[in-house]
């Protein structure tokens, strides 16, 4: 994969992670409250944002199950991974990015909500505990992504189309009996116009 297209990769996963983790930073800090701070005033668009950012990362998940398990069809055997970057250098770039963007838009919010922003440090403890088991979880389902679903797509662009639609969706069944087989006689009465004659 181009590094271009794995660092557009890693700043989705941060950019959604962020959201993530932005929910769970408030939870930890402000327990049952944080639901009721998270969606009045200055952050009455946050709900909205987080459900979002979960549901986008659900239904790219979905896909590449559905791209992993269609591959196997079709190849009718186990697909092997490819490599991947780092799992260290990547958690280390999606988890700098959700900080970052955790940072900004918790400044952001205090600056057009007129209350004073949070000292570095608060934010940056917060931060740090909120959103790091989320860019493990991103960094995971990334690695995951490159390992299984580019090797998946690969195999989907290989087959001729007619081949991987007639193995996904072949019925197989049993061979009819020989003695069940009718003779083309047997069918002669039908060629009649009319209602069958016995």
């Amino acid at each position: 994969m181009s590094r271009g297209r794995l660092a557009l990769l890693v700043l989705t996963a941060g950019v959604l992670g962020s959201q993530a983790g932005h929910l769970l930073a408030y939870e930890l800090r402000f327990g049952g409250a944080a639901g009721q701070l998270q969606s009045t005033g200055i952050h009455s668009y946050f709900p909205a944002l987080a459900r979002t950012g979960l549901g986008l990362a659900s239904l790219a998940l979905l896909a590449g199950l559905l791209v992993v398990g269609m591959a196997r069809v079709v190849a009718a055997r186990p697909i092997a991974r490819a490599s991947g970057p780092s799992f260290v250098r990547l958690l280390a770039a999606v988890y700098t990015l959700q900080l970052a963007l955790f940072a900004v838009q918790e400044t952001a919010e205090a600056m057009l909500g007129g209350a004073p922003a949070s000292s570095a440090p608060l934010l940056l403890m917060w931060g740090a505990v909120g959103h790091l088991p989320v860019a493990v979880a991103a960094s995971l389902a990334v690695r995951w992504l490159l390992a299984r679903v580019r090797p998946a797509l690969a195999v989907l662009r290989l087959e001729p189309v007619y081949r991987w639609i007639v193995r996904a969706f072949t019925v197989r069944s049993w061979p009819p009996a020989a003695g069940l087989a009718l003779s083309p006689q047997a069918f002669n009465h039908f060629h009649r116009r009319g209602p069958p004659f016995f």
